[in-house]
């Protein structure tokens, strides 16, 4: 049976004044999550922190017993987590449009099982191939899919924010589930856009394969964003399978 070794590590970057993402890690059930807030100052971190907070009481019960099972988790705490930050945003009027982007990675005791909306991604690194699992639910995406643009464009696109698909924001939005096997040496990286908006996937993966330990590599994605300019908040999770 394979282990999941975990770090998670979170900056506010270096021109916002608050930390809209928030992280989870639970080494013991086996899940890590990235949130990125939206919705301005308190309501975008509030998001995050609902479905944060909602992961943690939907997997509490521990580890599932099935593949199958464990997609039904992932699929509920999205749901569960949409329902609850509508229902707050009707309560609480100063918060409408209040969202969060979302990753969780749970695994099984042979694979991977990950959801996914909004422009948080979702990599893996295996044999020293780094394979992004997850596309960005963004304008620019779907005009990078259509051929108008190129992927250089898209960098650098002044629309590049806008995203299409979030938790929160609309009754039971579209979900992206994802499954596979898991092998030893494979390596997971959660992140924000903060990281990826900034920091070039040639970088991400010299920091992945390099010497140190998690914990170094998670600083180390996070001081490259800030060295470019820190515009958001960062936030990076590692999971490797050993």
């Amino acid at each position: 049976m394979h282990k999941i070794e975990f770090i998670g590590l979170t900056d506010v970057g270096r021109i916002r004044s608050n930390n809209e993402d928030a992280f989870m890690i639970n080494p013991e059930v086996g899940y890590c999550l990235v949130a990125d807030g939206m919705g301005g100052a308190a309501a975008g971190e509030m998001a995050s922190q609902i479905f944060a907070q909602t992961a943690v009481e939907l997997f509490q019960s521990g580890a599932t017993s099935s593949e199958q099972d464990l997609v039904e988790r992932v699929q509920s705490t999205f749901q569960e987590a949409n329902d609850r930050i509508l229902d707050h945003a009707d309560k609480h009027p100063e918060h409408k449009g209040m969202g969060c982007t979302a990753e969780l990675l749970a695994f099984t005791a042979t694979g991977f099982v990950i959801g996914h909306m909004g422009d948080s991604r979702t990599y893996r690194l295996r044999q020293g191939n780094l394979k992004q699992l997850t596309k960005d639910h963004s304008l620019v995406q779907d005009q990078l899919d259509q051929g108008l643009i190129t992927a250089e464009q898209a960098r650098s696109h002044r629309m590049r924010n806008i995203i299409l698909r979030a938790v929160g924001v609309r009754p039971s939005p579209a979900l992206d589930t994802l499954r596979g096997p898991i092998f030893n040496g494979d390596l997971f990286l959660l992140c924000s856009d903060g990281l990826t908006d900034l920091v070039e996937d040639d970088d991400i993966i010299r920091v992945l394969e390099g010497n140190g330990d998690l914990v170094f590599k998670a600083e180390h994605l996070i001081a490259l964003a800030n060295e470019a300019g820190g515009k958001d908040n960062v936030t990076v999770v590692l999971a490797k399978v050993t």
